[in-house]
């Protein structure tokens, strides 16, 4: 039996010794690289979807701004969206656009409704002393920031919401149309650089009435009225009151010419002026117009070319 045993743990001896040698592992491991996962990126990042509205407006000029901002995409996201259904076979199309192809007016509109609001701004504080004079509502600020527009107290007096449309006498023919915080807020923001791109206007001029002008660039120039501001905001408020305010029937009134005030009359001495008076008087009417390098009223306000001070009293 001894000798059994002895035997067996010479085998196993004579096992271990014969066995491979391993060396011995320190412990460390080395970690294959992993790539990076990519990270999403948002393809619109940093987009602003609502119109910025400066600290210097209290709550109450906030709130109704803010109201009739959302008004002002309303009208102009259903003036596209009038068009995107009947083309240019609706009659308030062809009525304000003519015969010009709808893709211009779809453009405009939803850049105001959908376009990047980022570098816009609406603010309450006066800073260009205007709002101190008698009948001025806004300004758009020109060069002194051309994304920028003030609101003045008076346009909290007597701007209307849309749901007054139809209301109060008011139709579209006869009816201002910055009668709406809606349409008056479109107007404005077709001013600033970053909407309208200096391509949107006022082509029908300052010296008629706006809705016969438009009537008339419509039939004899509708690659302008897609152009022009008043053509975009009569489109937009005509749709929404045909459309949505009372359907089917709507308020676009028929045009009543405003009343030319009386001539004065003449004197006796006016009567017998010499015919060389008369002669230079013709002749400084028949006169080139001045260069378009100055002002232009419109409305409660004047538009004035980069680098031209904005006159310190409104328009008469």
């Amino acid at each position: 039996m001894v000798a059994r045993l002895s035997a067996l743990m010479l085998f196993g001896a004579s096992a271990a010794i014969a066995g491979p040698i391993v060396p011995r592992q320190n412990g460390l491991t080395t970690a294959a690289p992993v790539a990076a996962t990519p990270v999403a990126t948002t393809w619109n990042a940093g987009a602003v979807q609502n119109f910025p509205i400066h600290a210097s407006c209290n709550a109450t000029q906030r709130t109704m701004l803010q109201k009739g901002l959302n008004e002002a995409i309303t009208i102009v996201s259903h003036a596209r969206d009038h068009i995107l259904r009947w083309g240019n076979s609706s009659e308030i199309y062809t009525k304000y656009f003519g015969n010009a192809p709808t893709g211009e007016p779809i453009g405009w509109y939803t850049k105001l409704a959908d376009g990047d609001k980022a570098d816009i701004l609406f603010r309450c504080d006066n800073i260009d002393g205007n709002c101190g004079q008698s009948g001025w509502a806004g300004h758009w600020r020109g060069s002194n920031a051309s994304q920028e527009t003030v609101i003045c107290d008076l346009s909290y007096e007597i701007r209307k919401p849309l749901e007054a449309m139809c209301m109060h006498g008011y139709n579209v023919a006869n009816g201002p149309t910055n009668y709406f915080w809606a349409s008056d807020l479109v107007h404005r923001l077709l001013h600033v650089p970053s909407v309208g791109e200096g391509v949107v206007e006022h082509y029908i001029g300052e010296s008629g009435e706006k809705y016969p002008g438009v009537m008339n660039l419509a039939k004899n120039n509708a690659t302008f009225a897609v152009r022009d501001s008043d053509a975009l905001q009569y489109f937009a408020l005509e749709a929404y009151a045909h459309d949505i305010a009372v359907p089917g029937i709507g308020c676009s009134g028929t045009y009543k010419p405003k009343e030319s005030p009386a001539p004065a009359a003449t004197s006796s001495s006016a009567a017998s002026a010499t015919p060389t008076k008369a002669s230079a008087t013709s002749s400084a009417a028949a006169a080139p117009a001045a260069p378009a390098e100055a002002c232009e009223p419109h409305n409660d306000h004047w538009h004035c070319p980069p680098g031209v001070p904005v006159p310190t009293s409104p328009p008469a």
